[in-house]
């Protein structure tokens, strides 16, 4: 079976869950330009962050990664994260959990 929403119709900002209680997490993030998402981690979770629209900085600790339409990101949940728009932005994020191997 297949589950299909469309990102447009998603409520919440900056995030909206794509599909609540389902795994791998599935999120949609909206950011105005200026706006940042305060830094935090997420423990035992492989993160992938597609940009979709806009201009993003990625801080991934002490690193800085210009994120610019059709940019894909990967990184370790553990690192501590803080996304700040350049420009109106959306991005969509994938939290798997981190795998055993």
């Amino acid at each position: 079976m297949a589950t299909v929403r469309s990102l447009a119709d998603l409520e919440g900002v900056p995030h909206a869950n794509a599909f609540p209680s389902a795994e791998p997490k599935t999120i949609r993030l909206q950011l105005e330009s200026g706006e940042r998402v305060d830094p935090h981690r997420h423990p035992d979770r492989e993160i992938v962050a597609y940009l979709l629209s806009g201009a993003i900085d990625l801080h991934l600790d002490d690193e800085i990664h210009e994120l610019e339409p059709g940019d894909v990101a990967r990184f370790d949940g553990d690192r501590e994260v803080s996304p700040v728009a350049r420009a109106d932005s959306t991005a969509l994020l994938v939290l798997a959990p981190r795998s055993e191997e």
